[in-house]
């Protein structure tokens, strides 16, 4: 197997980046799509399609960053409200970006995931998945993580509903519960937590996503839609990342 080769420490020095403050864990809500498509007179599934170039880029330079994770938000359970040709699309699109990416997940060594219902998504997305998780279950390297169909107010109902269920049947007593017990029914259960959130397009507001894990991500907002998010969008968001004192509700020192 060919894994995507790690960016040594002085290839890191070189872009002003040292690996001990490089993220763990990187989420990214990738917005601006179709209002990228419309400023240039194209149709928005066009903002899509041309999106997926920007995964591409970003999955594999995250991987050789060495990163621990990556979550990309694609479909919110809100995105549904959309026209239905649109909505066809990014089925489409969904499991075409599957398919194709089957063997570079595997060239990469990455371990592929998905949160978020099942439900309303089609066959054929749910068919290539599964082929996906199965295939890259034993990879050892970044987890590549999809939030698809998901909605952070749903995951929590999940969770809570299954936790309720452990404390009727009694395996639980609810003074049994603590945070990680919490964690532990969310769908990113074993995952660590994000230590940076990146959004797209401007817009700052965190749009139902991962409400639970990102209480102490570091935010960081850039005004480019995601299709035009390239490297050095990437490597300006590390280095601010980098420069960012983050004390997690203490004091300094």
């Amino acid at each position: 197997m060919s894994v995507a080769v790690r960016y040594s420490n002085e290839a890191l020095e070189a872009e002003g980046l040292v690996r001990e403050k490089l993220p763990r864990h990187i989420a990214v809500i990738m917005d601006g799509n179709g209002r990228w498509a419309q400023s240039l007179g194209l149709p928005r599934v066009e903002g899509h399609r041309r999106g997926v170039k920007s995964v591409r880029e970003i999955v594999e330079e995250c991987a050789r960053f060495g990163l621990d994770q990556l979550t990309l938000y694609c479909l919110s359970s809100e995105n549904w409200k959309r026209p239905q040709r649109e909505l066809d699309f990014l089925m489409s699109l969904l499991e075409q970006y599957v398919i194709e990416e089957r063997s570079e997940i595997m060239r990469q060594d990455l371990v592929f995931s998905m949160i978020g219902r099942r439900e309303g998504l089609s066959a054929g997305v749910l068919n290539e998945v599964e082929k996906t998780l199965d295939c890259s279950r034993e990879n050892r390297g970044m987890r590549l993580c999809l939030a698809v169909n998901y909605g952070a107010r749903a995951e929590i109902v999940d969770a809570v509903q299954g936790i309720a269920r452990d404390v009727a049947e009694g395996r639980l007593s609810p003074q049994q519960i603590t945070e990680e017990h919490i964690a532990s029914h969310l769908y990113t259960a074993g995952m660590p937590d994000p230590d940076l959130l990146i959004r797209t397009a401007g817009e700052m507001r965190i749009s139902n996503f991962l409400l639970w894990q990102i209480s102490y991500a570091e935010l960081w907002v850039t005004q480019k839609c995601w299709p035009e998010f390239r490297r050095p969008d990437l490597i300006d968001a590390l280095r601010d990342f980098a420069s960012r004192d983050r004390r997690f509700g203490g004091l300094k020192g």
